[in-house]
């Protein structure tokens, strides 16, 4: 389904024009205004009158999450990011800005299936973080319901997913999957209630074939997900038409992807990092961000005739989750796939520990009452040494002994 059809299916050329004209009006708007770009643009040699059309892009600089955040030490809406690689990010919205984030979210509801017919429950707890506070302008966006879960036990959300009769939970995946374990001990089945869609952002999870598959399951729903970022925006959306993969909206997101050093472009089918410029974010902009989110950009069609760029298999992973186990590079992500295909397994947390300066792989699996957690961790051990590589050393949690997440899940630790 499409937000905006003539957009979303626009002959390449179109859009590119589009993206130029955007990008132009936004340095117009920001150079002489906005100290931080304008200082950037202008160390550069750069002026807004440079920019003529995509060619002209690597003439500006990147921007880093580091100058942000010194920037920081110096509009209608305060929100902050989650803090969960460094300290927490402020970033302020004008009416304009905001206006933009739910045209943006209408785009992601859209393509996830949604419409006026849809009755939306967002279980989030509405603070600082800035989550999916937008999300409540996109729901406005496709004329939908919106039913708010702030302030709620999870039990007492499951209960009001069941009442108001939603059709759609909009949450992380840990969450979901959260929401269902609490689901069971109440002995309720939310694979019979009216929810036909779960969408998902805040971490990796609903692009990991194993998570989404049990998310599918618990809820009886299409498990869709969908990126954004509080210094970005809302940019990626999965298209309930096309699974496996997420599109980039073009229309209001310039995305480079760059190969991991950041010297050229990523080839088609190539891994590379995502580089994001949003276009109508004039009140506080981000140009040429590095994310540090690696994708690979596929050059299939899309049956449906979207035009913008589809990363197969979404948000792989990022550059600075990565470590090193004697000589393999892994991904957090890459271990929850494997973990999450075993239906015992309740909760998990990885360790890396560094002794004498080699990477140490460590586990901490927690299975459901009355499975036999031995049995579970011998074939896990097999599974990861098998696909990933790598040996671990796996021990078992008391059930109920790990910690659950409503937001981002924290569960990697780094000890040296």
């Amino acid at each position: 389904m499409f937000f905006a059809k003539d957009i979303e299916t626009a002959e390449r050329e179109v859009l590119t024009a589009l993206q130029v004209e955007k990008l132009r009006g936004l340095l117009d708007a920001i150079h002489g205004r906005n100290g931080f770009y304008t200082n950037k643009l202008n160390a550069a040699g750069v002026r807004p009158g440079d920019v003529r059309g995509l060619d002209d892009l690597h003439r500006i600089p990147f921007t880093f999450k580091d100058e942000l955040d010194r920037d920081q030490a110096d509009y209608i809406r305060v929100h902050q990011t989650s803090g969960t690689t460094g300290r927490a990010l402020r970033w302020l919205d004008t009416a304009e800005s905001w206006e933009w984030w739910g045209t943006c979210w209408g785009f992601v509801f859209a393509g996830a299936g949604l419409t006026a017919c849809d009755r939306v429950f967002v279980a989030f707890s509405f603070a600082p973080f800035i989550g999916f506070w937008a999300a409540v302008e996109g729901v406005r966006r496709i004329g939908a319901m919106l039913i708010p879960g702030g302030g709620l036990s999870t039990r007492q959300r499951v209960e009001a997913i069941l009442e108001s009769r939603a059709t759609a939970v909009v949450c992380t995946p840990t969450y979901a999957l959260r929401l269902s374990e609490e689901a069971r001990e109440m002995g309720v089945d939310l694979a019979r209630s009216p929810v036909r869609v779960t969408l998902h952002a805040g971490e990796p999870g609903a692009n990991i074939p194993s998570t989404k598959q049990r998310i599918e399951r618990a809820w009886g729903a299409r498990c869709i997900d969908h990126a954004g970022a509080t210094e970005v925006g809302a940019f990626g959306f999965e298209g309930v038409d096309r699974p496996g993969g997420m599109f980039f909206n073009e229309s209001e997101f310039i995305c480079e992807v760059l190969d991991p050093d950041g010297d050229r472009p990523a080839g088609p089918d190539e891994e590379g990092e995502l580089v994001i410029t949003n276009l109508g974010r004039t009140g506080m902009p981000v140009i040429r961000y590095r994310t540090r989110d690696l994708v690979k950009i596929s050059s299939e069609p899309d049956p449906e005739g979207r035009t913008f760029l589809w990363a197969d298999g979404g948000i792989i992973g990022r550059a600075d989750d990565m470590f090193i186990v004697r000589g393999v590079n892994v991904y957090p992500s890459a271990i929850e796939n494997i973990v999450r295909g075993f239906e015992e397994v309740s909760e998990f947390r990885i360790e890396v520990e560094t002794v004498r300066e080699m990477a140490e792989l460590k586990l901490c699996v927690e299975c459901g009452a009355g499975v036999s957690a031995d049995a579970v961790l011998d074939r896990l051990s097999g599974e990861i040494q098998s696909r990933l590589g790598v040996r671990a050393l796996i021990t078992p949690a008391e059930p109920g002994s790990l910690p659950r997440f409503e937001l981002k899940a924290r569960r990697v630790r780094k000890n040296r």
